[in-house]
């Protein structure tokens, strides 16, 4: 059966794995790998795994996983460059790590901080760390973060990447049931292209895009 795919809306997709819990389909245009609709854990569910997560600012190992992020995006800013951190959790820490670097910043997370009102303002950067993976919607979810920015900002996106079939079978990251899209360097190389950013690589996790 062919699927519409989340991210850029093609009906050319096909299965791509199944495991004990649900099956991942892979888009042929885009190369988005993604979980039926009807296989993604309701709200409750969602909200009960991220509970879950004790993250904080206060962690110095939580803080050396977000450098990853932090580092590629921290030295492309000028000086009180102003950010938002898109799915910042129940623990905001990366925000912290960005104001301490002078950087002026707004959160928004649907279930932690949902203030509607930060996604109606303009932002010299935006991060998503670990976030991409949740989204149910991400061709309409990117592309309205891409649109705060102005010519030269920056997404940085933290999320981890597919690289063949095999690999993908026996990946500890499809285990997590709020993660239902998964991403690889060409799916963002298409989202690059889609949204007239340019991208890099700066980490195995990492994709950084920039508006031109």
């Amino acid at each position: 059966m062919m699927l519409t795919c989340p991210l850029c809306a093609s009906t050319d997709t096909g299965h791509f794995h199944r495991d004990s819990r649900r099956d991942y389909h892979r888009c042929r245009r885009c190369a988005l790998v993604f979980v039926p609709p009807g296989q993604r854990p309701g709200p409750a569910a969602e909200r009960a795994v991220y509970d879950q997560h004790e993250n904080s600012p206060h962690d110095p190992g939580y803080r050396r996983f977000l450098s990853r992020l932090f580092d590629p995006v921290n030295e492309r800013l000028a000086p009180g460059a102003r950010g938002l951190d898109f799915g910042s959790g129940p623990g905001p820490t990366l925000s912290v790590m960005f104001e301490e670097a002078g950087h002026p910043m707004a959160i928004y997370d649907p279930f932690y901080a949902p203030e509607a009102s930060v996604l109606e303002q303009t932002y010299d950067f935006i991060t998503a760390s670990e976030v991409a993976e949740h989204l149910f919607a991400p061709g309409e979810e990117l592309a309205r973060l891409a649109g705060l920015l102005p010519a030269g900002g920056w997404l940085g996106v933290m999320t981890k990447r597919v690289t063949d079939q095999a690999a993908f079978a026996r990946w500890h990251y499809i285990l997590d049931p709020t993660h239902v899209v998964f991403f690889s360097e060409a799916t963002f190389v298409w989202l690059a292209s889609h949204l007239e950013m340019r991208v890099e690589f700066p980490a195995a996790d990492v994709a950084l895009l920039q508006r031109r």
